[in-house]
């Protein structure tokens, strides 16, 4: 879909947050068809610049959209969703009726309805509900096929998360995923992932867990130089607390 590629990240004004939501499943059903990552990189790009327009309406709609109604993941996810009142209705509902596929619904796309609920949730700081739609994120990521595009939802999925609130439960759920990318050879997933859980040591000042990750965890690749930049940064605040005898190991 040449349209696809042409989609700018800018959102006219013109158009409602619903149609760019039907815009990004779009470019999602793409990704995954194509087996593209970048696709579905940009549609959590893309997602970002709506992120302070989902209101509750707006995503039970999309929600209505994107899953099969009566579905198990469509009757979960509208559960974190409550209905919202006249004031918060910009959907625009002669379109938003229309199921859009009628095929089998992709990985990618399930995952990325459990990315868009969790963002909700947070701006709306319900963190009891954060929790469980996490658990079950957790679960649905795990009978995931091995797919590239999935992995490239996960690890944006979890540095979300934790760069907002960062708890026990979101901790364990950055390990998992990083054990699961481990044994999936996924080595940009797993230096993504270690550079979020050293920021989450960093963050409650435990620095003696932040080096024993990064003494164990395997030599950085540099596969992605934002993420080989993260880790310097990380590996010179760990260095900065260390006695000066220790300080010149090597990473």
């Amino acid at each position: 879909m040449a349209q696809d590629v042409e989609m700018k990240d800018n959102h006219t004004p013109s158009q409602s947050t619903m149609q760019h939501l039907k815009e990004i499943a779009d470019l999602i059903d793409t990704g995954s068809y194509t087996k593209e990552v970048r696709r579905i990189a940009r549609a959590v790009r893309l997602t970002i610049g709506l992120r302070r327009k989902l209101t509750s309406s707006v995503l039970t709609s999309f929600l209505d959209f994107a899953l099969v109604p009566g579905s198990e993941p469509h009757s979960r996810l509208s559960s974190f969703t409550p209905k919202g009142d006249e004031h918060d209705m910009e959907v625009d509902t002669a379109t938003s009726a229309t199921q859009p596929p009628s095929k089998n619904l992709p990985s990618e796309l399930e995952i990325y309805c459990y990315f868009i609920v969790l963002l909700f949730l947070i701006d709306q700081k319900k963190y009891p509900e954060l929790n469980l739609v996490l658990q079950q994120a957790l679960l649905v990521s795990r009978t995931l096929t091995d797919e590239p595009s999935i992995y490239e939802l996960n690890p944006r999925v979890s540095l979300l998360i934790s760069s907002l609130t960062v708890n026990s439960l979101v901790h364990l759920f950055i390990r998992a995923l990083h054990h699961s990318a481990t044994l999936r050879h996924d080595e940009l997933g797993q230096e993504t992932l270690v550079n979020m859980l050293l920021r989450n040591y960093f963050r409650y000042n435990l620095y003696d867990q932040a080096e024993k990750l990064r003494s164990k965890a395997p030599p950085f690749e540099a596969h992605s130089k934002q993420q080989f930049c993260g880790y310097l940064f990380y590996l010179g605040k760990i260095r900065t607390r260390k006695s000066p005898s220790s300080s010149q190991e090597s990473p």
